[in-house]
């Protein structure tokens, strides 16, 4: 007779189907380009079937009985003044009236994609607040167009909103005296790090590829000396990791760099901006994480938010753009959110070998870059 699981809180998943509204076109990777000699040009890599394929694996894979549904709302204007200026709101809303523009290189702003980032934006904010009013514990946002490039005054990387920021301001302004974001998108979270720069209250942590800036739209380098301004100096932590790192890698830089990071900055609510473009099946980035790895990242962050934030974990969605893998590892990340005892849904690409000796010799030096020169890290 087969035994039921132990029972464990749900994770609340926050969606609306209208954000499959922001159309991506089509052409050359992500540019929109059709060059003319190419009978098949590929979909933008940040398109709704990604989103999709996330949606029914939550719906109706064996993670499906731990999952609990909540419909989002569109933000409003005035909530998105908290975060971002007037006069960038401004032009995304002139943008849309005028039937939509390349904001940037591979941000198009079409018909339709204005109200789906409006939604993005509302529908994290309500994920936010089912959290800090005691309705549940972990909140996951569903969300795109993503947004963690978005910063105060520009849209960058397929970002219009930063979702995730909205969402810490909204912790602060709640109460929350210090929240923590560790990003584990495979792209630099510049547009988080961009509008907490200067404050000493949010803790920011991003773990990417060393890709460095790719222009007017993306000036931040996403190097370890990038560590804030005035007040908050020291509370800006860049991990760029060599292309390659794979699970051993990124455990060994949660372990080595995030949890000394976290237990020493004492947050009272963690948000964990996920991609699944670190995996190492995507066409957008250059990492080689598994299911295992994202399933024991998950992990630590849940342990992570058990000691500091009373559980407290808001999950926010940004890339992931191989279709059918992304899905699989944003399962097995909420498996290890959940802190299952058993994995639910075994792999079926990898396993990918993985030579993680490069990896720690570059996180160990950032290690002892950040002990000497971060004051709140000093003799950790």
């Amino acid at each position: 007779m087969a035994t039921s699981p132990t029972p464990v809180d749900p994770i609340d998943v926050f969606w609306h189907e209208g954000m499959l509204k922001h159309e991506t076109g089509t052409g050359v990777f992500d540019s929109g380009m059709d060059p003319g000699f190419l009978d098949v040009l590929e979909k933008h890599p940040e398109n709704s079937d990604r989103v999709k394929n996330m949606l029914s694996i939550l719906k109706r894979g064996p993670i499906s009985p731990y999952i609990s549904w909540h419909s989002g709302t569109p933000a409003l204007v005035p909530q998105l003044l908290s975060f971002h200026t007037q006069e960038y709101i401004n032009e995304l809303i002139e943008a849309d009236r005028n039937g939509g523009k390349m904001l940037c290189t591979g941000t198009f702003l079409n018909p339709g994609s204005w109200d789906a980032a409006l939604l993005a934006a509302g529908t994290t904010l309500s994920a936010m607040k089912h959290v800090l009013n005691g309705c549940g514990k972990i909140a996951y946002a569903l969300v795109r167009p993503p947004g963690h490039h978005a910063q105060p005054t520009q849209a960058d990387g397929y970002c219009f909103l930063n979702n995730a920021g909205l969402a810490v301001q909204l912790a602060l302004d709640s109460g929350c005296q210090k929240v923590a974001v560790v990003d584990i998108d495979v792209h630099y979270g510049n547009g988080t790090a961009e509008g907490f720069y200067r404050s000493n209250k949010v803790l920011t942590i991003s773990l990417h590829m060393n890709h460095g800036t790719w222009g007017p739209s993306h000036p931040q380098n996403g190097s370890v000396d990038e560590l804030g301004e005035g007040e908050g100096f020291g509370y800006n932590m860049n991990i760029p990791l060599p292309n390659g790192t794979g699970d051993r890698g990124y455990v060994y830089a949660m372990t080595e760099l995030v949890i000394p990071a976290i237990e020493k900055f004492v947050p009272n609510m963690i948000v964990w901006v996920v991609g699944q473009d670190s995996s190492a099946f995507d066409p957008n980035g250059r990492q080689c994480l598994t299911m295992n790895g994202y399933r024991e990242i998950g992990q630590i962050v849940r342990s992570l938010a058990n000691r500091h934030t009373g559980g407290r974990l808001l999950i926010v969605q940004e890339g992931g753009y191989n279709v059918t893998y992304s899905a699989y590892c944003l399962h097995a990340m909420l498996e290890g959110a959940l802190n299952l005892s058993c994995p639910l849904l075994s792999d079926p690409i990898a396993y990918y070998p993985e030579d993680e000796a490069f990896s720690v010799k570059v996180i160990e030096s950032i290690k002892q870059y950040q002990q000497d020169t971060l004051p709140f890290l000093k003799g950790a």
